[in-house]
């Protein structure tokens, strides 16, 4: 089931504002699953993430919502190894709110087994991949939309509990980097962790799921929500991100969480054919 996805916050500088997208494979609500797309298989994702404040509530004015479409496709003839490969058009709603919206252009490329691959029984299901593939890079300007997250994720589904997956995530320093935490810091890596569940109990068509990425960055969050499926088509995520609930400031941040206030996310997946 292709579910959620996207962004990372704006931040408060122009080397926070590059931080602002996350290019989306198939994802929990914010983070990626260990899903991978079919062989042929074509997603059209519309996502926006709405913030519970006004514009200029924090964050100097940066506090903006966030707008994506991404394409993505299964590119990988076999039954028991995938690869699918996206690309993500994100923008703050063409209001250049920040510098990262005049590069709104972003890839990502996952590669994975499901479970019980090759016949074993029990096999958990593997994915590596890499998002937020920005294509503007130019340390003079302070600016770089390149966070280059590659990541890794084991994911198993039990008995009643559902599927809980696990993993970890390395990205670019200097692109990750935030005033309280520049490059030298370390905050361009961390674990990701999710669960999920098809609640058959009331419908099929109900999905379930919690997902969280640890990392004083724009990506770092905790988010909850559900999906309706209309039909094998289309389906839609509505959930709330918290960036960075568990953060705590230092001088430098000036009182700003570098992921910004929450906001509550839609996502509307159509799957073709």
């Amino acid at each position: 089931m292709k579910l959620g996805k996207i962004l990372a916050a704006a931040g408060v500088t122009v080397a926070m504002a590059c931080g602002s997208a996350l290019a989306t494979p198939s994802t929990q609500i914010w983070i990626p699953s260990p899903d991978v797309k079919d062989f042929k298989a074509f997603h059209i994702d519309i996502d926006n993430y709405t913030r519970f404040s006004t514009k200029d509530s924090g964050n100097n004015g940066l506090n903006s919502n966030l707008y994506n479409i991404g394409l993505s496709a299964g590119v990988l003839p076999l039954e028991n190894l995938k690869l699918e490969v996206g690309v993500d058009f994100l923008t703050t709603g063409f209001q250049r709110d920040t510098a990262a919206d005049n590069h709104p252009f972003y890839g990502n490329v996952k590669l994975g087994t499901p479970e019980n691959a090759f016949g074993i029984k029990g096999l958990p299901a593997f994915a590596v991949g890499a998002y937020n593939l920005g294509t503007y890079d130019k340390p003079e300007a302070g600016l770089s939309t390149r966070q280059n997250i590659v990541y890794g994720l084991v994911g198993k589904t039990l008995p009643v509990i559902g599927r809980l997956s696990a993993g970890g995530y390395h990205g670019s320093a200097r692109a990750l980097a935030t005033p309280g935490n520049p490059g030298t810091t370390n905050n361009n890596s961390g674990v990701m962790a999710s669960w999920d569940r098809t609640m058959n109990e009331i419908s099929d068509k109900l999905w379930l799921a919690a997902d969280y990425m640890s990392g004083n960055n724009a990506n770092g969050e905790v988010s909850f929500g559900a999906s309706w499926a209309f039909s094998k088509q289309v389906s839609l995520v509505v959930g709330v991100v918290v960036f960075n609930p568990f953060y705590k400031s230092s001088p430098g941040d000036n009182g700003i969480n570098p992921g910004g206030k929450p906001a509550l996310t839609t996502q509307l997946d159509i799957s073709l054919p």
